[in-house]
């Protein structure tokens, strides 16, 4: 799923959220709290957070190619999509391919407090440089196993990142637990 590895992507840049790579994110999220899955996929990110956190309830799951008859089918990029108003903040697992990304950070940091799931290496880029600007929280969460029956972890590190353009400050750092 990374860079250095040399194995075909998965279409879609679907890699579904393991368990593992939630449980760093549940101790920065508010006691409650509704928000959005704009790449729900199969619903599986959905399916962690509640069972970790009970009091964080998804009101919207779109992906551009649901895997799951819950998830809306509908592009998050797209114009007419637009974010549910009850929704507190943006929580996803987005796709790591810097033409998505990119734009996905800019549009959902500008509507509400963004959660993003992807390579921690990547705040160390020059092309990281414009968006850092907004991103108040970094959560390290180390190797995560994508592939659920392969024997190996992915080969990069990845990090939750919290964008907000409403809030300035510099970026919190929180580094893995033990």
């Amino acid at each position: 799923m990374g860079k250095r590895s040399d194995f075909a992507r998965l279409k879609g840049d679907f890699y579904r959220t393991p368990k593992a790579a939630v449980i760093p994110l549940v101790p920065h999220l508010p006691e409650r709290f509704l928000y959005s899955e704009p790449c729900a996929g199969d619903g599986c990110l959905i399916e962690h957070l509640r069972a970790l956190h009970q009091q964080g309830w998804c009101v919207q799951s779109d992906d551009i190619d649901p895997k799951h008859d819950r998830v809306n089918e509908r592009d998050a990029l797209s114009p007419d999509w637009s974010l549910s108003p009850e929704a507190d903040l943006i929580i996803t697992n987005p796709p790591w391919t810097r033409e998505i990304l990119h734009p996905m950070i800019e549009r959902f940091s500008a509507l509400r407090p963004t959660w993003l799931l992807f390579d921690a290496d990547w705040m160390h880029t020059h092309q990281a440089r414009p968006y850092l600007a907004f991103c108040r929280k970094i959560v390290s969460v180390g190797r995560v196993k994508w592939i659920a029956d392969s024997p190996h972890t992915g080969k990069d590190n990845a990090a939750w990142y919290l964008f907000d353009q409403s809030s300035e400050g510099a970026a919190e750092f929180i580094g893995r637990a033990a």
